[in-house]
C-alpha cells in the first residue's frame, strides 16, 4: 500500500491529487489463489450457499423490459442486506475452512518479508526536510520535518531554535493518535502553506469516504477546531499563507464548488468562488508549481476548462483561459511570465496531431485568453507526451517512447521564438537513465520549484521500489533508497543481478559505473509478449514466473486486467507475489484497450462504443497463456479491481470455460442497470467512458459486450467458480 504524500505536491499536472508512491507498507493481499489449484481440490462446504431474496422490480428502456430482482440491494440500510452479507461471509469461511493452515502459512511468509523499519528519505522543500515513518509497534505513519541547517543558514537556524527550543524533529501529523481517538482514520488530501506555518488536511473518521477539513497551526501545534468543514476534496493555498481555497462535494460525491477561507477572520463566512452546474464535470483546485497562480479545473472524462486566480491577490476574481470544447483537454503551468500548456486541442496545420495526442504550447500571461497559443513541442515519431512538471531551470516531460514509459528534462527557458513546431529531440533533452527491463516510473512530490533534482520511484515486477534522484543540471542520478525484502527463499542473494541501462548515450552519464539497478531477475523471469486480438491488434501481455518452480503446461496462473479511464495496469514490485511464484504460479498482466497505452487512441479504442475490444483483448490474452503452455488450461484464474471487474466479468460471460476462478475487488458490475440510474454517485461522469444507456445505440452496445454471446443475458456458472471479494479500497 502506497503512502500518500502529505505535502503541497505538484507531481502530476493531469492527475492533480497524485500520491507520492513510496512503498512504505507492503500490500498484504487477501487474494490467495493457491488453494484453487486443481491439485488441491476444495472439500465440500457444509450446506448450500445462501440465496438472497428476490423482490420484483421492472426496468424499461428503449422498448425493452426486464426484471432486476436484486434491485433492493441498492438500499444499503436494508436490514435484510446486512443479514444476507453476514450469511455470505459465514459460508465463505466454511467454504475455505480447509485452507486455514495454508492461509496462516502464507500470511507468515508475507509478513516476514516486511522491512524492519519503514520510512521515506527526507525531501527538501524550502528551509525544511520533510519525511514520514511508521513508529515501531504502530500501524499508521507519522509526518515529520526538520530544519535543513545546510540550506537555511545559521542565523535562521538559531532564530528557529530560539522560538521553538532545540528539538531536532517536529511531528506534524500522527495518524496513530487520530486512530486511537476515533477507531478509524483515513487522511485524504494534505497541503502545507507556502510559509510552512499551517497544515491543511482532510480527514475521514467514519469510513464513508466523506472528508472533513482540518487546519493545524504548526507554530503552536494546535488544530483550529472552529474551521472544520464537511465534504472537502481538494485544497490550495494562496501566497500569503493565510488564504485557503477548497472544493466541496454535492450529495452525489461530485466536487462541484470552490470556496475561499481567510485564516484569522473567524467571523467571516467562507466566500464562494466558483460553482460547476454541469453534473458531468468535477472541480479540482491546485496551484502552479511556483505558487504564482491558483487553477480551478473543471473536468469531465474527456474535456476540461480552467480558471486562473492570482495567488498574490486571491480575492480579485477568476479568469477563464478557454471555453470548454468537447474532447479537448488542457493543463497549465507557469514559468516567469509564460504559461506552458499541455493540450490535445487539434492542430489544423499538422494532421498528425489532430487525433487527441498531447503537445506543448506556450503563451505569455497577458495573452493566455487569445485564440492562438504558440506551439513549442510536438512529440515526434513513436513518442507521446503523458504529463509535465516545471522547475526554475528545467521542464520535465513524462513520455511514452516506443511503448515504454520514460522521463526527460529540457533546460529552461525554451527559445519561444520558433516559428515552426519543434520536436522534443531538437531541444537537447536529457532522458533519465532507467532499467532495461519493463518498469513503472512514478513521480515523487517534487515540491521545490527552485530545485534542480527530480525524484521518482522506479519499480518493476522483479525489482523492489527504488527512490531515485535525477540531477537535471549535472546529468547525474543517485539511488536514494530501495525497499528492503527480508527472508528471501533459497540461498541466492536478494539482489544478485545488475540490469543494464536503456539509455543509449551512456557517455553522458557521469556516474554510470557507480549507480546500477539491482533486482530479482535471476530468481524470477519477466517477459513482455504481444498477443494478437480478435481484430488483429497486438495487445501487450507481461508474464512473470519463477525460473525454478514454473512448469510448462502444468502451472496455475492468474491474469490481471483493468482497461478503463486510460489508466495503465499496475505492474510494480509486490513482495507478496513471491509466495505464489515460488509455488510455480504464473502472474500475467494484460494491457487491454481502454487502459493506458502509447497514446490516447489506446484508451479511445476500448471505451464507449468500442468497449467490447477490452473484452476481446482480455480473452485473447487468457487463451494465449493456455495455448502457449504458460498455464494449465484448468488452472487459470482472473483478477479485476473496480472498473476492471467489468472486463473480467464480461470475458467470463463471453468465454465461460476459459477461467476456473475469478476474484473481483470492489467490483463495478451490472453496468447497464447502474448507468440507467442518473441519481447514483458519479454515474453521469461515466457516460463518456462506458456509454450512455439512454442512447439506444450505446444501450445495445453495452448489452452486447456485458453479456457476451449469451442470448438470455445471464451466465449459468458450471465450471467457473467466482469469488466476489469486497475489500476496503486504500
Amino acid at each position: 500500500m502506497a503512502l500518500a504524500s502529505l505535502l503541497n505536491t505538484k507531481c502530476s499536472i493531469k492527475a492533480y491529487t497524485f500520491p507520492l508512491c513510496v512503498s512504505l507498507i507492503p500490500n498484504i493481499s487477501s487474494s490467495l489463489f493457491s488453494s484453487l489449484c486443481r491439485g488441491h481440490p476444495f472439500s465440500s462446504p457444509p450446506g448450500a450457499p445462501p440465496v438472497p431474496k428476490k423482490v420484483p422490480f421492472t426496468v424499461t428502456a428503449h422498448g425493452r423490459t426486464w426484471q432486476d430482482p436484486y434491485h433492493w440491494m441498492s438500499d444499503t440500510n436494508d436490514h435484510d442486506l446486512s443479514e444476507y452479507l453476514s450469511r455470505e461471509n459465514s459460508y465463505a469461511e466454511s467454504f475455505m475452512a480447509d485452507t486455514h493452515h495454508l492461509q496462516r502459512k502464507l500470511f507468515c511468509e508475507m509478513t516476514s518479508r516486511m522491512p524492519t523499519t519503514i520510512s521515506t528519505p527526507p525531501e527538501r522543500w524550502g528551509p525544511w526536510l520533510y519525511y514520514q515513518y511508521i513508529p515501531e509497534g504502530k500501524e499508521y505513519p507519522v509526518l515529520c520535518r526538520k530544519l535543513d541547517t545546510e540550506r537555511s543558514g545559521w542565523v535562521n537556524t538559531f532564530l528557529h531554535y530560539a522560538r521553538r527550543g532545540f528539538e531536532s524533529e517536529e511531528c506534524l501529523l500522527d495518524w496513530n493518535q487520530i486512530a486511537e481517538q476515533y477507531g478509524y482514520v483515513h487522511v485524504g488530501t494534505c497541503r502545507i502553506s507556502p510559509d510552512h506555518n499551517f497544515l491543511a488536511y482532510t480527514l475521514d473518521i467514519t469510513g464513508h469516504e466523506r472528508f472533513m477539513l482540518q487546519i493545524k497551526d504548526l507554530r503552536s501545534g494546535c488544530t483550529i477546531s472552529k474551521l472544520a468543514v464537511d465534504g472537502v476534496v481538494s485544497l490550495a493555498w494562496a501566497q500569503d499563507g493565510n488564504t485557503l481555497f477548497y472544493t466541496v462535494s454535492d450529495d452525489n460525491q461530485r466536487p462541484y464548488r470552490v470556496l475561499c477561507r481567510k485564516l484569522g477572520f473567524h467571523d467571516m463566512e467562507d466566500v464562494p468562488v466558483f460553482t460547476e452546474s454541469d453534473s458531468s464535470y468535477c472541480v479540482d483546485i491546485t496551484s502552479t508549481k511556483d505558487g504564482k497562480f491558483i487553477t480551478v479545473n473543471s473536468n469531465s472524462r474527456t474535456s476540461s476548462e480552467i480558471y486562473l486566480i492570482d495567488a498574490a491577490n486571491p480575492l480579485d476574481g477568476l479568469c477563464r483561459i478557454r471555453e470548454r470544447v468537447h474532447g479537448v483537454q488542457y493543463f497549465v503551468e507557469h514559468h516567469y511570465g509564460l504559461f506552458y500548456v499541455l493540450t490535445n486541442a487539434p492542430l489544423t496545420e499538422n494532421k498528425d496531431f489532430s487525433d487527441g495526442n498531447y503537445y506543448l504550447a506556450t503563451s505569455r500571461v497577458e495573452d493566455i485568453q487569445l485564440a492562438n497559443w504558440q506551439n513549442v513541442i510536438v512529440p515526434g515519431e513513436d513518442i507521446s507526451i503523458q504529463d509535465m512538471d516545471i522547475f526554475h531551470g528545467h521542464l520535465v516531460l513524462s513520455i511514452n517512447k516506443k511503448g515504454s514509459p520514460t522521463f526527460c528534462s529540457i533546460k529552461l527557458p525554451i527559445n519561444v521564438g520558433y516559428k515552426e513546431q519543434v520536436e522534443i529531440e531538437n531541444l537537447n533533452p536529457w532522458y533519465f537513465p532507467l532499467p532495461a527491463n519493463p518498469c513503472s516510473v512514478i513521480p515523487g512530490s517534487n515540491h521545490d520549484f527552485m530545485s534542480s533534482v527530480y525524484r521518482v520511484v522506479v519499480s518493476s515486477l522483479v525489482m523492489p521500489d527504488m527512490i531515485v534522484d535525477y540531477d537535471m543540471s549535472r546529468h547525474l542520478y543517485s539511488i536514494v533508497q530501495q525497499d528492503e525484502v527480508r527472508n528471501v527463499s533459497g540461498n541466492l542473494p536478494a539482489y544478485n543481478l545488475d540490469t543494464v541501462f536503456s539509455q543509449k548515450d551512456e557517455e553522458n552519464i557521469q556516474n554510470f559505473e557507480s549507480q546500477r539497478w539491482k533486482d530479482f531477475s535471476s530468481i524470477y523471469h519477466c517477459e513482455r509478449k504481444e498477443v494478437v486480438s480478435r481484430d488483429g491488434v497486438r495487445i501487450p501481455l507481461t508474464i512473470l514466473c519463477s525460473q525454478k518452480s514454473w512448469q510448462k503446461g502444468l502451472s496455475p496462473g492468474v491474469l490481471h486486467g483493468y482497461g478503463a479511464y486510460g489508466e495503465t495496469l499496475e505492474k510494480s514490485w509486490c513482495a507478496d507475489h513471491m509466495s505464489l511464484l515460488d509455488r510455480g504460479w504464473v502472474l500475467a498482466f494484460a494491457d487491454v484497450r481502454g487502459g493506458g497505452g502509447g497514446d490516447s487512441s489506446w484508451h479511445k479504442s476500448g471505451s464507449g462504443l468500442h468497449k467490447k475490444n477490452s473484452v476481446y483483448d482480455f480473452g485473447s490474452c487468457a487463451k494465449y497463456l493456455v495455448d502457449e503452455g504458460y498455464v494449465h488450461r484448468d488452472r487459470l484464474g482472473a483478477i479485476g479491481y473496480s472498473a476492471g471487474c467489468l472486463v473480467v466479468g464480461a470475458t467470463i460471460n463471453m468465454y465461460p470455460t476459459l477461467f476456473c476462478a475469478a476474484i473481483l475487488k470492489v467490483p463495478f458490475l451490472d453496468i447497464c442497470n447502474t448507468l440507467l440510474d442518473p441519481n447514483l454517485p458519479l454515474t453521469l461522469l461515466d457516460y463518456e467512458e462506458f456509454g450512455n444507456p439512454w442512447i439506444q445505440s450505446q444501450f445495445e452496445s453495452i448489452l452486447r459486450w456485458e453479456f457476451g454471446k449469451l442470448q438470455n443475458g445471464w451466465l449459468k456458472y458450471e465450471k467457473v467458480h467466482v469469488l466476489n471479494v469486497l475489500v476496503q479500497s486504500f
